[in-house]
């Protein structure tokens, strides 16, 4: 292995927290001693356009891609060796000369509830103002709440807390796992259900990006087998199988997720109208499965979704604000 090994990451307060915790667990899979680890594996902070533009919706600029196209740019570049992304950001299909090479342990894929005023989702009165950025999140809750007034809520963690705080919002929607592995989950007033709130997929884990030509090797090195979880690895790759067959964006609403219990993956999937007021739903098994056989289940049952409820996405010209 040559140092240094340059991890690239966007410059938010949550990408260098989660960046910070993948640079230690690398180092000490390197043997790295603790004091060395910033000069043999030191973050490279790049600022996205994601993180650049903050006045309006992914969609209307491009999509979640817009947070990982620089840091690509940089890692097929050779300015940097490794990327780290939050998984849910990752679009379906890599670039050309990209791949995934390790999938750490998932935090907690739930939706977080986070209110001044009011203890859980159920309480929120009629009319109420919900602030969250993500079409997903804004149909399921549509779905549930028709009556609610979603509004658009950008920004890191820390501005969006605020504002919840300042009342601008009736609440607000995060994930859980941000939250947790920025230390600040007092906010949270309830974390809401995986069967009403299908997080995004692979919401909650996090992505280790290499070059494709550097990838044998990294697979035979120590930090691969060290940091790839194996059971998230299959999980997340039926929720991307499912993402990839519904072509799911900013521009779709798509919730999958898995899990394993007594050795059966276990995939639900879905996509919602924006407006909330239908939702189509898939669930499949597999004992045992293979990644492939994973990434089969959920593009299947993906394409039984797609087949049945068509073209969902939004056109950015008729949203408000």
């Amino acid at each position: 292995m040559t140092f240094p090994l340059r991890i690239g990451t966007r410059r938010s307060k949550l990408a260098l927290a989660q960046s910070g915790m993948m640079q230690r667990a690398v180092g000490r899979a390197l043997g790295v001693p603790e004091a060395e680890i910033e000069t043999a594996v030191p973050l490279v902070e790049i600022v996205t356009t994601g993180d650049r533009v903050q006045d309006r919706r992914l969609l209307e600029i491009g999509g979640k891609a817009l947070f990982t196209k620089e840091i690509e740019e940089a890692l097929l570049d050779g300015r940097i060796d490794l990327a780290i992304h939050s998984m849910k950001d990752v679009p379906a299909v890599q670039p050309d000369g990209l791949c995934i090479a390790a999938i750490p342990e998932r935090e907690d894929a739930r939706d977080a509830f986070v209110s001044r005023n009011y203890a859980s989702f159920a309480e929120l009165p009629i009319g109420a103002r919900l602030g969250t950025a993500s079409l997903r999140r804004q149909a399921q809750a549509l779905a549930l709440r028709p009556d609610l007034k979603v509004e658009m809520l950008r920004g890191n963690i820390d501005t969006r807390l605020r504002r919840a705080a300042e009342g601008e919002f009736d609440a607000i929607l995060l994930a859980v796992s941000g939250m947790t592995r920025l230390g600040v989950t007092d906010p949270i007033r309830e974390k809401l259900s995986l069967d009403a709130f299908l997080p995004a997929p692979g919401q909650g884990a996090l992505a280790i990006q290499t070059r494709t030509a550097d990838a044998d090797a990294a697979r035979n090195a120590p930090w691969v087998d060290a940091l790839n979880h194996a059971e998230t690895a299959l999980c997340v790759a039926a929720e991307r199988g499912a993402m990839t067959a519904l072509e799911g964006s900013c521009r779709t609403a798509v919730g999958a997720y898995a899990r394993i219990e007594n050795d059966m993956l276990r995939l639900t999937t879905e996509m919602l109208s924006p407006d909330g007021s239908a939702r189509w739903r898939r669930v499949g098994e597999l004992p045992q499965p293979a990644l492939a056989d994973a990434r089969s289940l959920g593009q299947r049952l993906g394409a039984e979704v797609r087949a049945v409820a068509g073209d969902q996405d939004v056109d950015p010209a008729t949203l408000d604000g």
